[in-house]
């Protein structure tokens, strides 16, 4: 699929990569250095089982910050995704040691050892369309809720560290089908195949590159997928090609909203809208009108506002 959106200012890079990575800490310093010198901005994740992130910056840094990584012997050639930003989509540059670079929680989930297929987004239409697949989607629900492939299933999940209970308790309705997971850039699934393996599921799948590589191979006409996918910076969320979506994220609860949701009597910019209005009391409602005005004279004054900064 052409990339029509090569052409915006900020490069944006998703990258991440299993690996017995031990002097973790040692790359903290000089990652951030050689990041803030390129201005390059977003989050990186350093673990003893790898590095996870998005960054985003001038080609050029983006280039340069691949480069340094894939000098390490242990993370050469991870998994990397682009895409394009019109404005800047983060605030500020961090690169933080984790004791996981994504959080499940499960102790001795090793994906080096074992781990799902991978199935390139070409084939995954054929594999998700088979009667004898179950499809599920391992992203949290504030993510599905403004897109997902048509029939997955959703967990309904509010952190990842929920997913194994959640697969203990459906255990009985995964065993004798192929067990076919994706989320957003492929890290997350592929440990969640490791988790299922580790259960004794043979038949496990994971879309390779994610959902974020599916759109930007697959034609609009061709793919499955419905709506758009959130991503976790400024752009909020992007469609087929990778371009940027119309989500937008409501300032009262950080939770990606849809131009529909924008018609609902609950939505009020920066105040409310309808996955958190019932959840708020009057005074926090309240207290979000008054943080509004604000933002809506700092607008005036032609400041840029920071609102959950």
């Amino acid at each position: 699929m052409t990339d029509h959106s090569s052409n915006l200012p900020f490069k944006v890079a998703a990258l991440y990569r299993f690996a017995r990575l031990d002097h973790y800490q040692s790359l903290q310093e000089p990652l951030a250095k050689l990041c803030c010198g390129l201005g390059i901005k977003g989050t990186l994740l350093l673990a003893a089982e790898g590095v996870n992130g998005t960054v985003a910056g001038s080609a050029a840094a983006i280039q340069q910050l691949v480069d340094f990584l894939n000098a390490e012997p242990a993370i050469a050639g991870m998994e990397l995704k682009y895409s394009y930003a019109s404005e800047m989509p983060f605030k500020r540059m961090k690169v933080r040691l984790k004791k996981e670079i994504v959080t499940m929680g499960v102790a001795d989930i090793d994906p080096l050892q074992s781990v799902g297929t991978y199935v390139e987004p070409e084939n995954w239409n054929a594999l998700i369309a088979a009667p004898d697949t179950i499809l599920i989607d391992t992203r949290n629900d504030y993510e599905t809720a403004i897109g997902t492939f048509a029939g997955a299933v959703d967990p309904q999940t509010k952190t990842f560290r929920e997913f194994p209970q959640w697969v203990e308790d459906h255990r009985d309705e995964l065993e004798g089908k192929k067990i076919a997971m994706f989320c957003t850039g492929g890290i997350r699934c592929e440990k969640a195949t490791a988790f299922v393996k580790g259960l004794g599921f043979e038949d496990v799948y994971h879309l390779k590159g994610g959902i974020l590589k599916y759109l930007e191979d697959v034609p609009a006409e061709e793919s499955r997928w419905n709506g758009e996918c959130f991503v976790f910076d400024e752009r909020v969320s992007v469609g087929h090609g990778l371009v940027e979506g119309e989500a937008e994220l409501c300032h009262a609860c950080r939770n990606p909203i849809a131009p529909e949701d924008k018609l609902s009597q609950l939505f009020e910019e920066g105040v409310s809208c309808p996955h958190c209005y019932h959840e708020r009391t009057d005074a926090d409602r309240a207290r979000f009108a008054e943080r509004q005005k604000q933002v809506r004279l700092a607008r005036a004054r032609g400041a840029k506002e920071h609102i959950g900064s």
